[in-house]
């Protein structure tokens, strides 16, 4: 067997192995309160901090201008969402303003 071979296995077992500790571990465990409204946080902090430097240094340096099309479709999509809660028309607005925007 390569070398390559023998690494993909080992991660692969250590992948499982730290996938399954979890499992085996919170079956007894409970999760205080305090850390369960914590953890409902962390797919939108995640999200916002890949999202927020695409739509502000879209060029890798700062920009907040009315010129930067992403700022400004992000900030529609943003806006939709608050006020429609609904992710297609999120999704909608915003490609939609950045498309229009890019076109001009």
């Amino acid at each position: 067997m390569s070398d390559i071979w023998v690494i993909m296995l080992a991660v692969g077992m250590l992948t499982f192995a730290t996938r399954l500790s979890f499992i085996v571990l919170l079956e007894r465990w409970q999760t205080p309160p305090l850390l369960k409204r914590a953890l409902r946080f962390v797919p939108v902090s995640v999200l916002t901090a890949i999202i927020t430097p695409e739509l502000v240094m879209p060029s890798g340096a700062l920009d907040l201008s009315l010129g930067n099309a992403r700022l400004l479709a992000g900030l529609v999509a943003i806006v939709v969402a608050w006020k429609t809660r609904n992710i297609v028309w999120t999704i909608v607005a915003g490609m939609g303003t950045l498309l229009l925007l890019l076109m001009r």
